[in-house]
C-alpha cells in the first residue's frame, strides 16, 4: 500500500504541475495573439511580438504552438478575440491592486474576479478607483552585464524621450530600468532595441506612487493566497500592487 501511495503522489504531483504548465502555455498564447495583432506578425518588425516569441520559448512553448498563434491572429475565430483590460480593486489589508487581463469575455472574467477579491476580503472597484496611487508609465529593463557603458544607455534613453534610469539589484542580478511615459513608450522601446537588441523586459506598468511595506505574517500569507488565486485565473497576464512584502 506504502508503494501505491508513494505512486499516487506523484501522479497527483505531475498533474498538478501539467495543469500549471498549461495555464502558463494559455498566457502565452493569448499574448503572442494580441501582439501579433498590434502590428506586423513578422517578429523582425513588431517588438512587441518578438519579446511574447521570446517569453515562450523561455517556458518552453513547442515552435508548432507558437505559429500556430500568430496564425490564429490573422483570422476571425470569436474564441481569439481578445481584448486588453485592466482591473482595479483592493485587496488583503486594503491593498491597492491592478489586474492585466487578456478575455474574450468581459463579463466573465469581470465576474471572476470579483468572486476572488470577495473571497480574500477585497474589493473589486470601478476604473479608476486606485488609478491615483499609481503611475501609469513604460519600462524596459536591461542587465546590467549586457550594457557597456551607463552614461551612453542613459544618454541615448533621455534623447529618446525617458523620464529615468534606476539602477537595481546587485551582482549577476543587477539590471537598468528605463522608464518613460506611456505616449512615448513605442519609441524609446524601438530606439533602446535598435541600438543595444532587446531588453529583458518592455511593458506598459502601473508603479505605486509610494510602497506600503508588509511585516505582517498573517496578511503577507492572505496576499500570496490572493495572488495566487488571481494568477491561476487564465484571463490574467499579471499583476501589480503598492505593497512590498519584507522579512
Amino acid at each position: 500500500m506504502a508503494g501505491h501511495s508513494q505512486f499516487a503522489n506523484i501522479k497527483h504531483r505531475k498533474g498538478a504541475q501539467d495543469a500549471k504548465r498549461s495555464k502558463v502555455f494559455t498566457k502565452l498564447r493569448k499574448e503572442i495573439i494580441i501582439a501579433a495583432r498590434s502590428g506586423p506578425p513578422t517578429p523582425d518588425l513588431n517588438p512587441r511580438l518578438r519579446a511574447a516569441i521570446a517569453s515562450a520559448k523561455a517556458e518552453n512553448l513547442p515552435k508548432d504552438r507558437i505559429e500556430a498563434a500568430i496564425k490564429s491572429a490573422q483570422g476571425n475565430a470569436a474564441d481569439d478575440s481578445y481584448e486588453e483590460i485592466t482591473y482595479e480593486g483592493y485587496g488583503p489589508g486594503s491593498t491597492a491592486i491592478v489586474v492585466h487581463a487578456l478575455s474574450n469575455n468581459r463579463n466573465r472574467t469581470a465576474g471572476e474576479l470579483r468572486h476572488i477579491f470577495s473571497k480574500h476580503g477585497g474589493k473589486l472597484g470601478e476604473k479608476g478607483s486606485i488609478a491615483y496611487l499609481f503611475d501609469h508609465v513604460g519600462l524596459v529593463v536591461y542587465k546590467a552585464e549586457s550594457i557597456e557603458s551607463f552614461d551612453a544607455l542613459f544618454n541615448l534613453a533621455t534623447s529618446l524621450g525617458a523620464i529615468d534610469l534606476e539602477e537595481g539589484g546587485e551582482g549577476e542580478d543587477k539590471v537598468y530600468t528605463i522608464i518613460c511615459s506611456v505616449e512615448d513608450f513605442g519609441k524609446v522601446r524601438d530606439g533602446l532595441y535598435a541600438q543595444y537588441s532587446d531588453g529583458e523586459l518592455a511593458k506598459l506598468s502601473w508603479r505605486p506612487k509610494q510602497k506600503v511595506q508588509v511585516d505582517s505574517p498573517e496578511l503577507c500569507a492572505k496576499l500570496v493566497s490572493f495572488l495566487n488565486d488571481l494568477e491561476d485565473n487564465d484571463d490574467v497576464q499579471y499583476v501589480e500592487g503598492d505593497f512590498a512584502i519584507v522579512g
